[in-house]
């Protein structure tokens, strides 16, 4: 079934799980789609707490620049025990033939180890 996504968007694609503290999503794969700016927030929790309610989490921003073929992430606001201080954020613009789907993409076109600060990412196609 054909799906159709705004250009622009950010669409996160962590590792496949059966529940949600199966595994940490230690890659998460972001698929932009060019063609206009974008952004997007990864929130995240604990999970299994209400925590949340009290302030305690985490969100990472991130906004796509389509002239400059940037990729901003922001630097990390929040925190909760538990998370992942490091993380890998594999990059793919997709095109046809490149990143659609819902398998992983065979070849992402950045990867980026974050640790929390804010990193620009300069992407070319």
């Amino acid at each position: 079934m054909p799906l159709m996504v705004r250009a622009g968007s950010i669409v996160p694609m962590g590792p496949k799980v059966q529940y949600a503290t199966q595994k940490p999503a230690d890659m998460i794969e972001l698929r932009v789609y060019p063609g206009a700016d974008g952004t997007f927030v990864l929130y995240e929790d604990e999970n299994d707490t209400y925590a949340y309610e009290k302030g305690i989490y985490a969100t990472i921003a991130f906004h796509w620049n389509d002239t400059k073929h940037t990729l901003t992430i922001d630097a990390r606001k929040g925190k909760f025990p538990g998370m992942l201080t490091k993380r890998t954020f594999k990059v793919v613009i997709v095109g046809e033939g490149h990143g659609a789907g819902i398998d992983d993409a065979a070849k992402p076109d950045k990867t980026v180890t974050y640790d929390g600060r804010k990193t620009v990412v300069a992407l070319t196609r």
